[in-house]
């Protein structure tokens, strides 16, 4: 990415952290384009919200109380009994020992949707290979959770459908579609956030009257919705891959 296009962020890590990266890229093959300026808005960004979490959940754990709860931890815990009652309606049995994931996914993902907002900054979801990183982590954990659950002669069957001389037409209409989620994931999470930021931009650019503060509230909205549309598509796969047919 070209100096000129560069958010704060990147470039004070391109100024002070060049050197490792480059030396990084170099090691596997893949030297920068640009040597001087290595990294990109969304890697710098991404790593700005992985700092903002751990401050947010490290002053979360020290205002922990159980006989007088702050507002900052109903809140959290507000958010914990939503994700887990949604992941009891959408798998069958044991949802909890799945919440953690789900959880992360949220949270992660909201974070990202939501720091487009600050001036200065961009949301790291507009770019391709964040939402598509989030979809192939979803692909592989919920096929690793049905083969842990199921165990590996059974959950493969699963592919072949309900009968056996229907198997040479199920497998590869099977596979189709398992391979098109990550791919739907990804487009639909970018898609979303990379047009909604893209709005906002063009309105804030237009007037800074009452206008862009609608489109804001918007992109809020279209943040918050997204990351949960991700997180139940998420419950939604692994609920399929641990379901026990009788």
């Amino acid at each position: 990415m070209q100096a000129e296009s560069e958010i704060w962020t990147t470039a004070l890590f391109n100024r002070f952290l060049a050197g490792p990266l480059d030396t990084f890229l170099n090691a596997v093959g893949h030297p920068a384009a640009d040597p001087a300026h290595p990294w990109q808005n969304w890697i710098t960004v991404e790593i700005l919200v992985v700092a903002l979490i751990l401050v947010v959940f490290a002053l979360l754990r020290s205002k922990l109380s159980v006989e007088h709860p702050g507002n900052f931890q109903l809140a959290f815990e507000g958010i914990y009994k939503f994700i887990s009652g949604q992941a009891s309606e959408s798998i069958d049995h044991h949802a909890d020992r799945y919440v953690p994931f789900f959880g992360s996914v949220f949270i992660f993902i909201l974070f990202m949707n939501l720091i487009g907002i600050i001036p200065g900054l961009e949301s790291p979801t507009m770019t391709p290979a964040v939402p598509l990183a989030f979809a192939a982590a979803v692909f592989l954990y919920y096929h690793w959770m049905g083969l842990r659950e199921q165990g590996a002669g059974k959950y493969l069957a699963h592919f072949a459908g309900p009968v056996w001389w229907l198997a040479w037409l199920m497998l590869p209409i099977e596979l189709i579609s398992h391979f098109a989620r990550p791919l739907s994931l990804t487009i639909r999470l970018y898609a979303n956030m990379f047009a909604g930021e893209r709005v906002t931009i063009t309105f804030l650019t237009l007037t800074y009257f009452l206008l862009p503060a609608v489109f804001m509230g918007l992109h809020v909205f279209v943040a918050f919705l997204q990351a949960f549309i991700f997180m139940l598509l998420a419950m939604i796969y692994v609920g399929g891959a641990v379901a026990h047919e009788h």
